[in-house]
């Protein structure tokens, strides 16, 4: 049993409308579905602070990583709530090309 003073390792990553959208629409490709799923979980993981992610120099919540390998697939946006009750990060937009 885990201790319930002890801090999860991860933050929780929430999805956007725009992103649930996404992933439920059936023509979707597996590859892009898996990306963005694989996505989630670096990001909860990381807690936001994914390796390869670029932070916006207006607003350096706002990070963008790349989709599939080398980013091929796309790019996926995340806000980093941390100040939130709980903290979490919200996946924002996933662009794809």
């Amino acid at each position: 049993m885990s201790d319930p003073h002890e801090e999860p390792d991860g933050w929780p990553c929430v999805l956007s409308e725009e992103v649930t959208s996404l992933l439920m629409d059936v023509t979707l490709p597996a590859d892009v579905f898996g990306a963005v799923v694989t996505a989630t979980v670096l990001i909860n993981e990381t807690r936001g602070e994914v390796p390869g992610a670029t932070a916006s120099a207006k607003w350096p919540e706002q990070r963008r990583m790349p989709l599939g390998p080398d980013g091929a697939l796309g790019v996926a946006e995340y806000v980093i709530v941390a100040h939130a009750e709980p903290p979490q990060i919200v996946l924002t937009r996933v662009q794809l090309y």
